[in-house]
C-alpha cells in the first residue's frame, strides 16, 4: 500500500524531515539547483517555480485575474496559491519577505505578514 501524507502528520513523517535535512546540507543556489533536479521532473521544478512567481506577484497586490494571466497559471493554481500564501503555514511569506528584503508593499503591514486585500 502506498503511503501518503496527511495534514496531521506530513510534518513529522521521516521521508518528509530527510528531505528538508538534505536541503539545509544545500550552501549555495546551484547546489539547491543540482538537488532539486536530481528530486524532481522538470515539470514539478516547473510548477514549484510558478507557484512562487504567483505567490509574489499576489503578495504585491496583483489580482488572482491578473496573475493568472501574466504567469501563465490557470485560475485553479492561483487560487490554490493564494489560500497557502494567507492561511498557510507562512513558507511563501517568509521567503517573498526575504527576497523583498521586509519592504512594505500594499499588502504587507509593518510585522512583515501578508494581509489579505479588502
Amino acid at each position: 500500500m502506498k503511503r501518503t501524507f496527511t495534514e496531521a502528520r506530513w510534518r513529522t513523517d521521516p521521508r518528509f524531515r530527510r528531505l528538508c535535512r538534505a536541503m539545509l546540507q544545500c550552501s549555495n543556489e546551484r547546489e539547491i539547483a543540482d538537488f532539486l533536479r536530481d528530486v524532481g521532473t522538470l515539470s514539478e521544478l516547473y510548477t514549484w517555480s510558478e507557484r512562487l512567481t504567483v505567490a509574489a506577484r499576489l503578495s504585491e497586490g496583483e489580482s488572482y485575474r491578473e496573475a493568472s494571466i501574466v504567469t501563465g497559471a490557470s485560475t485553479t493554481t492561483v487560487t490554490r496559491v493564494a489560500s497557502f500564501l494567507y492561511d498557510g503555514e507562512g513558507g511563501y511569506q517568509r521567503i517573498l519577505g526575504a527576497q523583498h528584503h521586509h519592504a512594505a508593499s500594499p499588502m504587507r503591514g509593518e510585522d512583515g505578514v501578508v494581509r489579505r486585500a479588502r
